[in-house]
C-alpha cells in the first residue's frame, strides 16, 4: 500500500522542524513542541488537519508578536519544501488575516519553495480587490513560483480547496491575471494558466471559446495553452472548439473490425482493436473511446478516454488498447451490463455492449 502524504510528517520530521526553529529562536522548547505535535489526537487526523495542527502549535510554542513570529517561520521555511511545508502558508492563513502586508511578504517567501495557492484565498474572500492587485504585481514577478502563485491562488475550482463563488459566477478579475500571463515561457505558469481556463470553462463555456478564438496560434505557447485549457469541452464535444482545433465532423472514415471481449472478469482487462479507414487520407482526427460503467443503482456512467489526437496521412489505422476493471478506490465495478463506444472528432461512431462477469 502507498505511503500516505499525511505520513511524511514523522517524528524525525518534527524533530528537525524543532532544531531549525530552536536556532532561530533560543526560548524554543523543542522537545515540548514535539510532544504537542503528536498528542493523542494525532493518528485521526487527516493531512490538512495536520498542517493546521502543526500551523497552531507554532502559534503556541513561538510567543511572539506576528511579524516576529515570520522573521522566525521564514528563515526556518528555507529548510523545507513541497507540500509538507505548507503548513507555514496555514499559519500565515490563520493568524494573518488582519496583518495584510507582512502576511503578503511571507507568502511570497513561502510559495517559492511550496506553494501559497490554498492560503491566498481567505485573503481574497477578506479583500478581493486588495489581494487581486497584490497578485497582478505577483504577476510580473522573475520568479516562476510567484508568477505561478498568482494565476493558481484566484482559480475558481482549485482542488482541495475551497471554491471561490464569486469568481465561479463572474471571473473577469481572473482573466486580468490570465492576460498578464498568458504570454509565460514557464511551463509551471502555463499549465496554471491553462487548469484556470479550464475551471472557468466549466461555468462559462462561451468565455474559454472566446479565448481560444482570440490566441490560437499567436505563439506555440499559447497554442498549449488554448489546447490543454479545453479539454474538459473536447471530452464533451463542443462541436466549436473541435472546429477551432481542426477536428471537424467526419464523413469520409469509417470504423470497421471492432473486436472485443464480451465477457471480463472483475479484476482483468478489456482488449479490443479496431480500424479507421477511409479511401483517401485519413487526415486530423481526434479518437477516444467510452466505457459506459455500471453503476450500483443499476444507471450508467461513461467515462472517456484519449486514444490520439493527430494528423494521419494513410488511409488505414489500426488501434489496440486494453482497459483495466481492477477495483480501485476511486473506482468500483459491477457485475452487469456495460458499454464500448469509439468516439472521433466529438462524434460516437460505434457502440457495442459487454458484460463484467
Amino acid at each position: 500500500m502507498a505511503k500516505l502524504l499525511k505520513d511524511n510528517y514523522t517524528r524525525e520530521y518534527i524533530e528537525n522542524l524543532s532544531c531549525k526553529i530552536q536556532h532561530c529562536f533560543t526560548a524554543f522548547d523543542k522537545e515540548n513542541f514535539v510532544d504537542y505535535i503528536f498528542d493523542k489526537t494525532w493518528q485521526e487526523l487527516e493531512l490538512k488537519a495536520r498542517m493546521r495542527h502543526i500551523a497552531c502549535s507554532l502559534n503556541l510554542f513561538i510567543p511572539l508578536s506576528y511579524p516576529q513570529q515570520l522573521d522566525i517561520l521564514k528563515a526556518v521555511s528555507k529548510d523545507f519544501v513541497s507540500f509538507e511545508a505548507m503548513f507555514f502558508q496555514d499559519f500565515v492563513e490563520v493568524f494573518g488575516l488582519d496583518d495584510f502586508e507582512n502576511s503578503m511578504q511571507a507568502l511570497e517567501v513561502f510559495t517559492i519553495d511550496s506553494s501559497s495557492e490554498f492560503a491566498i484565498r481567505q485573503f481574497i474572500l477578506k479583500d478581493e480587490e486588495k489581494t487581486m492587485k497584490q497578485m497582478q504585481t505577483w504577476a510580473y514577478s522573475k520568479n516562476e513560483q510567484i508568477r505561478r502563485l498568482a494565476s493558481e491562488g484566484c482559480r475558481p475550482r482549485l482542488p482541495w480547496a475551497m471554491a471561490l463563488n464569486r469568481f465561479k459566477k463572474e471571473p473577469s478579475k481572473v482573466f486580468e491575471i490570465i492576460e498578464i500571463l498568458k504570454n509565460d515561457k514557464s511551463k509551471y505558469v502555463m499549465k496554471s494558466i491553462a487548469n484556470n481556463l479550464n475551471d472557468i470553462s466549466k461555468d462559462h463555456p462561451k468565455l474559454l471559446i472566446n479565448f481560444v478564438k482570440n490566441n490560437l496560434g499567436s505563439s506555440k505557447e499559447l497554442d498549449w495553452i488554448c489546447k490543454h485549457a479545453s479539454r474538459t469541452l473536447l471530452k464533451q464535444g463542443d462541436k466549436t472548439l473541435l472546429a477551432l482545433f481542426g477536428f471537424h465532423k467526419v464523413t469520409h472514415l469509417n470504423v470497421t473490425h471492432l473486436k472485443y471481449d464480451k465477457k471480463v472478469k472483475i479484476g482483468t482487462a478489456l482488449t479490443f482493436s479496431f480500424n479507421i479507414e477511409t479511401k483517401e487520407e485519413i487526415g486530423k482526427v481526434r479518437v477516444e473511446y467510452a466505457i459506459d460503467y455500471l453503476k450500483s443503482n443499476n444507471t450508467h456512467n461513461k467515462k472517456l478516454f484519449m486514444i490520439t489526437q493527430n494528423e494521419i496521412k494513410s488511409s488505414l489505422k489500426t488501434f489496440c488498447k486494453k482497459q483495466s476493471f481492477k477495483d480501485m478506490s476511486v473506482r468500483k465495478h459491477y457485475l452487469g451490463k456495460h458499454y464500448l463506444s469509439i468516439i472521433i472528432n466529438g462524434e460516437e461512431k460505434i457502440k457495442r455492449e459487454f458484460f463484467i462477469v
